[in-house]
């Protein structure tokens, strides 16, 4: 479980999260909802540890990030940042193989080079596995870059817009791939997300911010609803039914 207690964040006289206290579930998936400028990110950076707290704890798996080595927390908790920029010449298989580093610290085993080998088949990298990084297309590359993550193989992984650069057809396969490494591999799982209708797809638990605060969490029937989304988006939203999944249909 990661808990986050009383965790604030502010540059100068702004406030990006301001006091936020959660219990996000073990195992599947919990995305992060909002609009733009509602903390999601900065959330998701301080509870990785890539981004320091201005007041608060932040626990993942029992371990208080901020009193647990890097190498150990590496080990248990994973991260795929927005702003992915590699300035290295590598192919997807260098890209991945990074991701064993905290089990391997450089030296690769027959394990981790299995561990390789199934994350790039995971992400059916295979074709690609030998291409450079900058011979791959935008939705490639974020491909690679979550193949890199799930090699880590950690129990929580943390994904900051995992569906950026990708056209509507390999985001639904990215969704669809995160929900196999919850339910097959037993992982926690948590997006930000700002594509509703994925959220209300493929999520378990949904977190709704606003102005650095929750505005509101719980299952999909109790988010994906029009008066919680109209409020938090200051919008008006009309849920559908389709198949006893919600689809949100936007209305301005």
């Amino acid at each position: 479980m990661i808990v986050t207690n009383d965790v604030t964040k502010s540059y100068g006289a702004s406030c990006v999260v301001d006091g936020v206290s959660l219990e996000l579930p073990q195992g599947g998936i919990t995305s992060i909802i909002g609009p733009n400028g509602a903390g999601k990110s900065t959330l998701l950076s301080m509870v990785s540890r890539l981004m320091a707290m201005d007041k608060g704890t932040v626990t993942v798996g029992g371990l208080d990030i901020s009193r647990t080595a890097s190498d150990e927390l590496a080990r248990r908790l994973s991260i795929l940042r927005q702003d992915n920029h590699m300035t290295a010449r590598l192919t997807v298989r260098d890209l991945v193989s990074f991701g064993r580093y905290p089990h391997s610290k450089g030296r690769l085993t027959l394990e981790d080079k299995d561990h390789i080998e199934r994350a790039i088949g995971y992400l059916d990298l295979g074709a690609l596995s030998d291409r450079f990084l900058d011979e791959l297309s935008g939705g490639q590359r974020q491909r690679a870059f979550v193949a890199m993550v799930l090699c880590q193989d950690t129990d929580y992984l943390l994904l900051d817009e995992p569906l950026n650069n990708l056209d509507m057809k390999h985001a639904m396969g990215m969704m669809k791939l995160l929900r196999r490494a919850a339910d097959e591999l037993g992982k926690t799982v948590v997006l930000v997300l700002h594509d509703i209708n994925f959220a209300s797809w493929y999520s378990d638990h949904i977190v709704a911010m606003k102005q650095g605060r929750v505005a509101a969490q719980g299952d999909v029937a109790s988010i994906i609803r029009p008066e919680v989304l109209g409020a938090i988006y200051e919008m008006e939203i009309k849920v559908h039914e389709i198949g006893g999944q919600k689809i949100s249909i936007y209305y301005g």
